[in-house]
């Protein structure tokens, strides 16, 4: 089993560059908003507890399978020791069955992310991003109170990979981490 974390501030590409990914590879796609929208919409907001208990069946059920492996995406505040244990807390349920972990941190700047916010591609598998200027300002505000680009050095995991893909297709990100990784 493989396991492979995308981490990325919002709108940097994290499910896009997932999508690509799995097509290339065995890999399959669970993007932090799989559990996000469905909870909005039947709760009417953003209910952290409930979104984490559905994750953890899902990270249980597909660790105990038989699959090649999964790409996780997430967003991380690396000033939260929070954050640092939920990374841990994944891995722990999937370590019992051998798992390669990868880690994957795309960087862009606001701009670039403020144009990404609005694509067809995020609108779609994303609801609640559709009202534009509500999602714009969430995401400048984001960026002011917490910090989701690493420091030089600071994710000292093994099978780490810093990916600035301001410039680069979502597909080509793709295949540096299909070939970096041999995924």
């Amino acid at each position: 089993m493989k396991l492979l974390f995308i981490i990325g501030d919002a709108a940097v590409g994290k499910m896009t560059v997932g999508q690509e990914l799995m097509k290339i590879t065995e890999l399959r796609l669970f993007h932090n908003h799989m559990t996000i929208e469905p909870v909005i919409e039947i709760f009417g907001r953003y209910d952290g507890k409930t979104i984490s208990e559905i994750r953890d069946v899902v990270f249980k059920n597909y660790a105990a399978s038989e699959n090649y492996g999964m790409i996780f995406t997430l967003m991380m505040d690396f000033d939260m020791p929070s954050e640092w244990e939920y990374l841990e807390h994944v891995k722990g349920i999937f370590e019992p069955y051998g798992t390669d972990f990868y880690y994957v941190e795309l960087i862009a700047p606001q701009e670039i992310r403020l144009k990404r916010n609005r694509s067809e591609n995020r609108l779609k598998n994303k609801a609640s991003k559709r009202d534009i200027e509500t999602s714009n300002q969430r995401l400048i505000h984001d960026d002011e109170q917490h910090r989701c680009v690493s420091y030089e050095g600071e994710f000292a995991f093994d099978n780490y990979l810093r990916i600035d893909n301001s410039d680069k297709e979502p597909d080509e990100v793709a295949r540096m981490i299909q070939e970096t990784f041999q995924l």
